[in-house]
């Protein structure tokens, strides 16, 4: 092991700025630059060699994200809003939430989702049921 210490005191001033949580938005870009230019090299393979040090960074960014950007709380309505928007849909073209005056109520806040509605949305829109229990 003392190989390995020695190697990294050598290597560290290298390989701190990749290790570091960053700082700074100068630190963060750095970072998400450096990620970009490794999963080029990697390919995305989880089997590289660098797949640890792409994860690490990963994080890395991740945590500063959610400090520094946090994620506003939106409701389940509000992601059926979204989703409705995207793909250009109206109350009448959701029959698994119920006739056009139930997705009214729904819409309106009038109603909450459903379990069975929930799940309904979730295999329409391809995501998870916590993506509607916001």
């Amino acid at each position: 092991m003392n190989a390995i210490v020695e190697a990294a005191k050598e290597h560290w001033s290298f390989v701190a700025p990749l290790l570091s949580p960053p700082q700074n938005e100068e630190q963060y870009d750095a970072l998400v630059d450096a990620l970009d230019e490794l999963q080029e090299i990697t390919g995305y393979d989880n089997n590289h060699s660098f797949d640890g040090l792409v994860n690490m960074i990963a994080a890395l960014i991740e945590a500063y994200d959610l400090r520094v950007r946090p994620m506003p709380k939106v409701s389940g309505i509000d992601v059926l809003r979204s989703f409705m928007e995207e793909h250009k849909l109206t109350q009448a073209d959701l029959p698994e939430l119920g006739n056009q005056s139930t997705v009214s109520q729904l819409l309106s806040g009038k109603r909450k989702l459903s379990v069975r509605q929930v799940q309904a949305l979730a295999r329409r829109f391809g995501v998870t049921a916590e993506t509607f229990l916001g």
